[in-house]
Order: C-alpha cells, then structure tokens, then sequence
C-alpha cells in the first residue's frame, strides 16, 4: 500500500477517497479538509477570535489542533459536567494537551458555578442525561464566548456525528431540527456563530489524525452515553458505509446542498421567534429559558449571560 502523494509506504487507506496516504500527506489530507470546510461555508476568517470548545476527546482536540496548525486565534473551553472520573480524567487530557502546546485553556465547573451535575440535575429535571448535558454544554458556550469576547464558537462534530443525527432527524421528520442542520449556524444578540469545521473528515480518520500527530486522547465513551439512539444510527450508517464506501458523505452533504434549502424558511422563523429569557438574559421562546428550568428544578443557581455587543 504506497502514499498517493509521494509512492512512499502508506499509514492509512481511505476508501470513500479511494486514496492511501503515508502519515505526512495524511495530515495534510485532514488540514484540506478543514481549509476546504472553512470556506465552503464561509465560517471565519484569521481576524475572527475563535473557541473551540473541548472534551478531552480525539475531534474536538483535533481541532484545535488543525486550527493552531493553520494559523487561525483559537483558545480552548473544557467544561466539567460533574461525570465522577469520567470528568476528571477526561479534563486532564484538555489540559495536559493545552498545556503541552503553550495554549490558552478556560474550565468552567458546573457544580462549582451552577451547583449541579449531570446525573444528579437530569434526575432532578426528568431529563435524559445526554439532553441535560447538552443543554447546560450550549448554555455555557454561549456565555464564556459572548463573555471573553470570541466571535466564533468551534465545535468538534465530525462527518459521523452529523449525519448520524441528520439520520433521525429525517427517520422521525423533526423539521424543526433539519432547518437548523447545517456546519454554520449564525450568531445572534446572546449567542456567538457556532462551526463544525469537521465535517468533511469522519470519526476513523480523527483517530487516525491523532494517533499520527501524537496527540493523547481520552478513548472511553461517556458512560452516561449509554444506550443514546444516536450511537444506534451511527452503527446503522456505518453497515451502509462498508458496502458503499462514502455514502454517509454523500448523504450529509447532498441533503446540505440539496435538501437543506426547502428547510430555510422554516429556520429564519424559528429564529425570530426568539425572545429573552426573564432569569439569565438568554435567549428563548419563552420567559425563561429550558437551562434556567433545568438549573431551578436541580436545586441551583443560575448565572446571569453576558449580553453580546451590538455589531455596527
């Protein structure tokens, strides 16, 4: 198996690409793939002040690492959810990596900050966890970017991630959602533009990108995680993937380019239906918003969202 590039011996084959790559010409494989991403959907730009938020995990430390590679202003976000030593052990790997890397790293710890955790305030809200971790996750973004400052929130979805949510998305036609799919979602006054520059590179090859540039990753599954319909449609896609190679990028990109469009007006109104939440001054199609419920109903307290600068 020799490089496609350069002849030489090959690390990994890609198949959707029909392409093997030794490991310099793979990584710069994967930082295409970002370039490209980036401006297909016009996502930033190197004046933009960028925070990649981070789990400890292969994508999302991936990407702040393809991002520092590239040349683009890019700081971290870790949150602790409270996850016993899940949360602690996925935590040092964020910051063993930012520190190893001279990076800049902010931790936000939910017990600390809000006086909850996941499994306990799921329990308390009648919530599954995954959606309580997810909604407390979005919340604290949007509050330490509009805080600090950054123009873009950068997320680590990768090609699997997206189009194994798309999948449901479409099985259970939940429009609402298929509207708001895309790589790009625009800021708004109380929340940053939020970016998957990832989409163009599946979870294999973030594995492959991290075992190749050295970076040290947490390798277990969030165990709260377990029995998420979202890993069942991941599983679903990959079966269709071993026999078609490159259908799950056809997939997600053909419905972005394709499918997505009959969605838009859907989206634009459902945006501006928005309105600002009474508590933490975020913002909701209610007088307060489902973080706020879920913070009152898990015994905590609530801190007020810094309101983002109008944009001349």
């Amino acid at each position: 198996m020799k490089c496609r590039v350069c002849r030489g011996p090959a690390v990994i084959d890609l198949k959707r690409h029909n392409a093997n790559f030794c490991g310099e010409h793979f990584l710069r494989f994967c930082n295409s793939q970002v370039e490209k991403a980036i401006g297909e959907y016009d996502m930033f730009t190197k004046e933009d002040k960028l925070l990649v938020a981070v789990s400890g995990g292969k994508d999302s430390l991936a990407v702040w690492a393809i991002l520092i590679e590239l040349g683009y202003q890019a700081d971290g976000l870790y949150i602790g959810l409270g996850i016993g030593d899940y949360s602690d052990i996925s935590g040092q790997y964020a910051k063993d990596f930012a520190e190893a890397r001279d990076l800049n790293l902010h931790v936000v710890d939910l017990v600390e900050e809000y006086g909850y955790d996941v499994p306990n305030g799921s329990k308390a809200a009648k919530r599954v966890p995954c959606s309580a971790c997810g909604m407390s996750k979005r919340h604290i973004f949007d509050r330490v970017a509009l805080e600090h400052g950054y123009d873009v929130l950068v997320t680590g979805h990768n090609l699997d991630d997206e189009a194994a949510v798309l999948f449901g998305n479409v099985l259970h036609w939940q429009t609402d959602y298929l509207a708001r799919q895309h790589p790009v979602l625009p800021e708004r006054d109380g929340m940053p533009r939020k970016v998957k520059p990832l989409v163009r590179l599946d979870e294999r090859e973030m594995a492959a990108y991290c075992v190749v540039s050295g970076i040290d990753y947490m390798l277990d599954e969030c165990p709260m995680s377990a029995g998420n319909s979202h890993l069942r449609y991941k599983d679903a896609l990959n079966l269709v993937e071993q026999n078609s190679p490159g259908t799950k990028q056809a997939f997600f990109h053909k419905f972005l380019s394709q499918g997505a469009p009959f969605f838009a007006d859907a989206g634009e109104e459902a945006r501006a239906e928005l309105g600002t939440c009474a508590t933490c001054g975020g913002p909701t199609p209610n007088d307060v918003c489902a973080f706020c419920r879920l913070v009152e109903r898990a015994g905590g307290q609530p801190v007020k969202l810094t309101r983002a600068p109008a944009r001349s």
